[in-house]
């Protein structure tokens, strides 16, 4: 694992705030990666009793190898890659809120996926994200294997830490497949999570603003 500590310059940007440390993995080489995983899903898929070289199958560990890195490769991205710089002075000092940003990523669990959408908002404290690093940010952590409850977290921890905002809050409402292609096989489920900091979480008059304005 690598650490951006606060106050660190990576790749001409400063880390702000706080003691806390925004934590990587360190990517594998991407052949390695998809060599293994293409070995694996062969053997997957052999383990069903199909023969893998049938037509439809013979490149179907590739393909899915491929797909898998894909769905995972916020695992090889790195927080200062992702802002890019994209952090402006400014006097604004009300709330932020982008809402709505699709998600998409796979539950660590059963390795299916979960569906929904994203809303953020922050407080600036002197300073402003650029609006896509917003969405960027949000899908660096869902395209990992993750659990809803510790990807609305580090959404919620990585803008605090990176913009030094007053107050951050995230809400994601998403769909799991694990509950409803499986087990109990319940369609019309919705799973929402919040992380509220700072303001957010201190004075409730900023929370109810924020859940009024997504409709929440």
């Amino acid at each position: 694992m690598a650490s951006i500590v606060a106050g660190q310059q990576i790749n001409g940007f400063t880390f702000l705030a706080g003691s806390r440390t925004v934590t990587y993995p360190k990517p594998l080489p991407f052949m390695r990666i998809m060599l293994n995983t293409s070995d694996s899903y062969t053997q997957i898929i052999e383990s069903t009793g199909e023969d893998i070289s049938r037509p439809g199958l013979v490149d179907t560990p590739k393909r899915a190898a491929k797909a898998f890195e894909f769905l995972t490769r916020g695992y090889h991205e790195t927080l200062a890659e992702v802002i890019n710089d994209a952090l402006f002075p400014s006097e604004f000092s009300e709330m932020v809120i982008v809402k709505d940003i699709e998600l998409y990523s796979l539950c660590e669990h059963h390795l299916l996926p979960f569906i929904g959408k994203c809303h953020v908002a922050y407080i600036p404290n002197g300073k402003v994200l650029g609006l896509s690093k917003v969405a960027r940010i949000v899908d660096m952590f869902a395209r990992r294997l993750q659990i809803q409850e510790t990807l609305v977290s580090q959404i919620a921890n990585t803008i605090e830490e990176v913009t030094d905002a007053q107050g951050v809050a995230v809400i994601i409402e998403a769909k799991h497949m694990c509950m409803m292609m499986r087990g109990v096989e319940k369609q019309n489920s919705v799973m929402k999570t919040s992380s509220m900091l700072g303001s957010f979480r201190d004075n409730q008059a900023t929370r109810s603003e924020f859940l009024s304005l997504i409709n929440c």
